[in-house]
């Protein structure tokens, strides 16, 4: 699946103050697009209904692209899934698991249960069944500023020193790259620690 650059060539013009080649500053954006979702394990952009099977086993469950979108548009669906054969169980928000934000609570119910709860009838109560498949939306429907700042100064880098030059001599006039700038451009330190917040744990998700 391919998801849309995190900045426009429009924007780099603007960050640098001039224009540029356009071809070459699509590949700018799209090689820092790249480095800042491969860090942070996040599609950054909007996913509308993206279906994954995800680990269950836990009283809470986190979705692993966040945030989570659940409006009118872009509704959940969360089914517990059978440890063998092909039992399946769809499950009622607010009744049978509470949303807080990204998070989702397995119900546990304080009253003789009339529907499954805590699936299957085996298992602890409140406890997500091991294998859980989501249908969600996900994502920013805008780039957050922060992460739009580093997809620029990554791509000013790609763009000025597009072949990854070290150093580069015109008559009798050289200059010499940084060794920061040869290359593709990578996060820096100060970087990471802006997209710590944004960053997701390992999951255990399979494409549905």
């Amino acid at each position: 699946m391919s998801f849309p650059p995190l900045a426009s060539v429009a924007d780099l013009e603007a960050h640098l103050g001039r224009s540029l080649n356009p071809a070459q500053a699509e590949v700018a954006i799209r090689r820092a697009s790249a480095r800042v979702r491969a860090y942070t394990r996040q599609t950054i952009t909007l996913v509308a209904n993206d279906t994954i099977e995800v680990a269950g086993g836990d009283r809470v469950l986190r979705v692993p692209q966040r945030p989570l979108v659940v409006d009118g548009t872009h509704p959940l669906t969360v089914v517990e899934l059978a440890d063998f054969g092909s039992f399946e169980l769809t499950l009622t928000a607010g009744t049978d698991y509470i949303r807080l934000g990204d998070e989702l609570t397995r119900g546990y119910p304080t009253y003789g249960a009339t529907r499954l709860m805590g699936w299957p009838w085996s298992r602890v109560l409140g406890v997500w069944a091991p294998r859980v498949r989501l249908t969600y939306s996900h994502g920013h429907t805008s780039v957050p500023d922060d992460i739009m700042d580093i997809v620029l100064d990554l791509a000013t880098t790609n763009v000025t020193n597009i072949a990854g030059l070290r150093s580069e001599s015109i008559d009798d006039y050289t200059v010499t790259y940084a060794t920061e700038t040869v290359g593709s451009a990578r996060l820096n330190t100060d970087h990471k620690d802006a997209l710590r917040r944004y960053r997701a744990g390992a999951f255990s998700v399979r494409q549905g």
